[in-house]
């Protein structure tokens, strides 16, 4: 069954805290609301990931496909940094309204380009997929996002005790 990817934006908390347990986990040098964890959510297995997308630059145009780095039409629109993939629940993510109307140029223009890399990412699922399927997944990422599933829990437990 094939499922189409969506656009996510990841809690910067959530990055952090997995920072702990692993240096690879993306990092914002600046200010973290202009720079938002933003990528692309798939499925696998029956876990959740997100990987990161990048806007296009001159470089990706000249460089190679990889097993963890995917260029989108050709490096045109940027490329999918699946070498920085990592789990994620509901809980550490909100999905990118596409459509919502905005009258910020530069934030037309990130849009459009979100949504162009979206429809290059469904239309070519299988690929993407595939080279998914041949990253090799860090399986301790998978038991940190289960470790952190539970602390949430506890924390809800704990804050409606206290209530």
């Amino acid at each position: 069954m094939i499922l189409n990817l969506r656009i996510v934006k990841v809690d910067s908390n959530y990055c952090n805290y997995l920072r702990i347990f692993d240096s690879k986990v993306i990092y914002n040098m600046d200010n973290k609301e202009s720079r938002p964890y933003i990528g692309v959510l798939f499925e696998m297995n029956h876990f959740e990931y997100y990987a990161p997308l990048t806007s296009p630059k001159p470089k990706h145009l000249k460089m190679k496909n990889t097993i963890d780095f995917y260029k989108i039409k050709n490096g045109q629109l940027g490329a999918i940094n699946l070498n920085n993939m990592i789990p994620v629940t509901n809980y550490n993510y909100t999905l990118i309204n596409l459509n919502e109307k905005v009258f910020i140029e530069d934030k037309v223009k990130y849009l459009t380009l979100l949504k162009e890399q979206l429809n290059w990412l469904n239309s070519n699922y299988i690929q993407i997929i595939f080279k998914l399927r041949r990253n090799r997944l860090n399986y301790m990422k998978c038991i940190l996002i289960i470790n952190y599933q539970k602390i949430l829990n506890l924390g809800v437990a704990i804050l409606d005790f206290l209530n």
